[in-house]
């Protein structure tokens, strides 16, 4: 899982988190919230995509298939929203310490954005998952002779 995280990282490798600036982690955290931001509107997205073909299944299974990714990115959305509340609460910190550098202890601080990154990377890692898994069955779905008949028919 570490070089998962290695991999999925928006800043340099090493000790960037704690050799640091104050105004460089505010930069990178307001970036992480706008990369969420990015996220929600895409799960927005997904979400509406689902909704637009589940009217079309009319298998069990794919029914089935369809519910379950839709409870994970209901899942993933709760998450998203918790990270966005938790670099909110950062950045008030972050600028909190830009006006006053002992307002915080500086060390848990920098532990405390390092753990904050982790969870966005692993955040991350589970909507490049959901999202593809949206697209492979909306593919599926609209590649399947049965919605090609129903929607024939429909014409």
């Amino acid at each position: 899982m570490k070089n998962d995280l290695n991999e999925l990282r928006s800043r340099p490798n090493g000790n960037y988190i704690f050799d640091s600036s104050w105004q460089d982690l505010h930069i990178l955290t307001k970036h992480w919230k706008s990369d969420l931001l990015f996220y929600i509107d895409d799960l927005r997205f997904l979400d509406d995509l689902i909704d637009k073909y589940i009217i079309w299944i009319s298998k069990e299974d794919d029914l089935e298939s369809v519910r379950n990714i839709r409870k994970r990115i209901v899942k993933t959305t709760k998450e998203c929203d918790l990270l966005l509340q938790g670099i909110n609460k950062h950045l008030t910190h972050i600028e909190g310490l830009m006006e006053d550098p002992f307002k915080y202890d500086s060390h848990n601080f920098r532990t405390e954005h390092q753990q904050l990154e982790n969870d966005i990377t692993i955040f991350l890692k589970t909507f490049r998952a959901n999202r593809k898994e949206v697209f492979k069955v909306t593919e599926h779905l609209i590649e399947s002779d049965e919605l090609i008949r129903i929607l024939t028919k429909a014409h």
